[in-house]
C-alpha cells in the first residue's frame, strides 16, 4: 500500500539527516577528546592545576580548530550539499565558538534525535518482535494487542518528532556553521567588494574594447568608402568638362557633402577611440588635440611607462571634453593640460584662464565626465570661481 504524500512528506530527507547528524556526534566528540586529553589520568586536584588544565584544554582545542573547521565544511558539504566558504583566516574565536558551545550543543540535540529514531523504530514494530516472542508468552499476556496498538502510535508520533526534530537541528547547524566556521562579516563583504570591482572593470574594458572595434570598423569600412566616392566626384570634375552647368552643380554639392562627412566622420572616430591613442600612447593623443585646438594649449606629460588601455581612454576623454568645454564657454586665452603618475595614481589636470564660474549641473558634460572617471574608481574634482582660472583636476588609479 502506497503511503499518501502528506504523510511522507516530513520523512523526505530523513535519512540524510540521521547521517548528518551521527557524522556530527562523531567529530564534536574528536573536539570533546581534545578537550579531555589534560584530564585523561585522573585529572588535577588543586584549582590552580585545574586552571591550567583548562587553559591548556582550550589550547589544544586553538590549536586543533583549523583541522576540525575543515572537517566540518568537509561534512557540511557531502552530506548536505551547503557549500561553506573557507573562513578569512585559519585560526579564530568565532571557530572556537562553534566547536566548544554550537557544535556540542546541535550535536548533544542530534544525539538526542538518533535516540528518539531507535526508540520509536522499536515502538512503531511492536507487533513485529511481540510475535518473535514464543507462543506461550503471548499466552500469558493477556491484552498485550491493546498495549502493542498503543505502543505503535506512540512509536508512529516519535517518528514524525524524529523527523522535524532533525529537521530543526540540520538547519540550526547550516546556518551556526555559516556564521562561526565561515567568512566573518567583514570578510564576506571584503569578498563580495573585490568581486563587484572585478565585475566593473571587465565591463570597462569590454565597452573599451568595443569602441576600439567599433573606430576599426568606421576607420576601415565607412570612412574609406566616404574617401574613395569623394576621389569619383573629384575625379568627375575634372575629366568631364561638358557637363551642363546643372549637373555639375549637382557633383560639386556632393563632393562638399562627402567631404563634410569625411571630417564629422574622423572627428566621430577620433571621439570613440582614437587610432594614434592605441598606437602611440596618451602622450601622441593628447598633442593631437592640443594641435587641433582652437587656441593655444600646451601639453606636458610625465609617464614613465603607458596605463592599462582603460585608464588611458578615460584620461584621453577627459582632456577631450574638458578642452571643448573651454572652446565652448570659457573664453579663454590658452589652456595647459599636464599628465603625471604618482606612485599608482594618474594625475591629469586641465586649467585655462577663462572666465571661469563652470557648474558641473549646468549641461557642459562635466557631470558626465564625473561618471566616467568614478567608472574606473577614479576621483574628479573642479575649482572654477567667477573670473577664473579654471582648473579640473582627475586622478585616476593603476598599478605601480
Amino acid at each position: 500500500m502506497r503511503i499518501p504524500t502528506p504523510f511522507r512528506r516530513p520523512f523526505e530527507g530523513a535519512g540524510r539527516a540521521v547521517a548528518f547528524h551521527a557524522t556530527g556526534a562523531l567529530i564534536q566528540s574528536a573536539g570533546l577528546f581534545v578537550l579531555s586529553v589534560p584530564w585523561l589520568d585522573g585529572g588535577p586536584t588543586k584549582t590552580l592545576s585545574c586552571l591550567a588544565a583548562l587553559l591548556a584544554g582550550l589550547a589544544a582545542l586553538g590549536a586543533a580548530t583549523p583541522v576540525l573547521t575543515t572537517v566540518q565544511r568537509a561534512r557540511f558539504q557531502g552530506r548536505l550539499g551547503v557549500a561553506i566558504p573557507a573562513p578569512g583566516r585559519r585560526w579564530s574565536w568565532r571557530q572556537v565558538r562553534y566547536h566548544l558551545v554550537m557544535g556540542p550543543l546541535i550535536a548533544t540535540g542530534g544525539a538526542c534525535a538518533l535516540t528518539l529514531w531507535a526508540a520509536s523504530a522499536v515502538a512503531t514494530t511492536t507487533y513485529v518482535w511481540v510475535w518473535a516472542l514464543p507462543p506461550g508468552w503471548r499466552l500469558a499476556q493477556w491484552g498485550y494487542a491493546v498495549q502493542a496498538g498503543y505502543l505503535t502510535a506512540v512509536g508512529i508520533a516519535g517518528l514524525y518528532a524524529s523527523a522535524w526534530l532533525s529537521g530543526a537541528l540540520e538547519r540550526a547547524d547550516t546556518r551556526a556553521a555559516r556564521d562561526l566556521l565561515g567568512p566573518s562579516p567583514a570578510d564576506r563583504l571584503r569578498r563580495r567588494v573585490e568581486e563587484v570591482t572585478e565585475s566593473r572593470a571587465g565591463v570597462v574594458d569590454a565597452a573599451d574594447a568595443e569602441r576600439r572595434r567599433i573606430e576599426r570598423d568606421l576607420h576601415d569600412g565607412a570612412q574609406q568608402r566616404l574617401v574613395s566616392l569623394a576621389v569619383n566626384l573629384g575625379l568627375a570634375k575634372v575629366t568631364m568638362p561638358g557637363l551642363p552647368e546643372d549637373a555639375r552643380k549637382v557633383i560639386d554639392e556632393a563632393h562638399r557633402e562627402a567631404k563634410e562627412a569625411i571630417a564629422e566622420l574622423q572627428d566621430l572616430v577620433r571621439g570613440l577611440h582614437p587610432a594614434v591613442l592605441e598606437d602611440r600612447g596618451l602622450d601622441a593623443a593628447l598633442s593631437g588635440l592640443a594641435e587641433r585646438a582652437p587656441l593655444p594649449v600646451r601639453v606636458r606629460v610625465d609617464l614613465p611607462e603607458r596605463p592599462a588601455p582603460a585608464i588611458e581612454a578615460v584620461a584621453y576623454f577627459v582632456v577631450s571634453e574638458a578642452l571643448a568645454n573651454v572652446v565652448k564657454h570659457a573664453r579663454a586665452a590658452g589652456a595647459e593640460v599636464r599628465v603625471e603618475r604618482t606612485g599608482g595614481i594618474l594625475i591629469v589636470v586641465v586649467s585655462d584662464d577663462g572666465v571661469g564660474g563652470a557648474d558641473p549641473s549646468g549641461g557642459t558634460g562635466l557631470a558626465g565626465l564625473a561618471k566616467r572617471v568614478a567608472s574606473v574608481d577614479g576621483t574628479f574634482s573642479i575649482s572654477s570661481p567667477v573670473g577664473g582660472p579654471t582648473v579640473v583636476t582627475v586622478e585616476l588609479p593603476c598599478a605601480p
